[in-house]
């Protein structure tokens, strides 16, 4: 599902990532830790092409079978709006629209018509538990009920990857174990792959598998 070869990422003369090799399979669920600077979320970014490798000959990344580092910007927007899905620490949801406006905009900017979109944005935010929810704006759902918002958005286009950064670190616990538990109930009913960069041991612990990340280099 995603074959990262030699990613490094510099900064001016900041050398973040140093030759990152990354394999994940469909259907994984994958975290990612480290210390702060380790070099999670530049590689998440890269990985989710929000942003570019510094590029070296044997540099490679291929997301469900597309080498997305030969795309055009407009080629490589449509993949990620179709292929990739994102849940970030803070929601990001848009303050002046409503829940179900907000999960529908990922459809809307991949041109899918308005009606099917309500359909699935109404079937999704039903699916986790938001369906007395959907008509209020985020100031008026608490911090757990934004986040499943920004899940159902992350689903709308049934993508082949969810990326998440974070997506505990605003919660409180037992909010915080809900979402957990949720992206295993979403693995087993959508089969989605899921790359999380977290500090929550717990959550980090549930994945099928736990990348460590050390100054720049997944250490094991």
């Amino acid at each position: 599902m995603i074959q990262a070869q030699n990613i490094h990422k510099y900064y001016d003369q900041l050398h973040v990532l140093k030759g990152v090799d990354l394999h994940i399979q469909k259907g994984e669920i994958v975290s990612i830790v480290g210390a702060s600077g380790a070099g999670k979320t530049t590689l998440l970014q890269l990985l989710g092409t929000l942003d570019k490798p510094t590029e070296s000959a044997e540099t490679q990344l291929v997301i469900n079978g597309e080498a997305v580092l030969q795309l055009s910007d407009k080629k490589l927007a449509v993949f990620r709006n179709q292929q990739l899905g994102f849940i970030f620490q803070f929601h990001q949801l848009l303050p002046e629209f409503t829940a179900l406006e907000n999960v529908c905009i990922p459809a809307y900017i991949g041109g899918k018509k308005q009606k099917e979109t309500e359909a699935e944005a109404k079937r999704l935010l039903d699916y986790l538990g938001l369906s007395q929810r959907m008509n209020h704006k985020p100031s008026e759902l608490s911090g757990g009920e934004q986040q499943r918002v920004a899940v159902a958005r992350a689903l709308i286009n049934k993508p082949a990857i969810i990326f998440a950064d974070e997506p505990s670190g605003n919660l409180d616990t037992a909010t915080a174990e809900n979402l957990h538990q949720l992206f295993f109930q979403l693995r087993g009913d959508f089969g989605q792959t899921f790359v999380i960069v977290t500090h929550n041991e717990e959550l980090a612990n549930m994945a099928d598998r736990k990348l460590v990340m050390v100054d720049g280099k997944i250490s094991h």
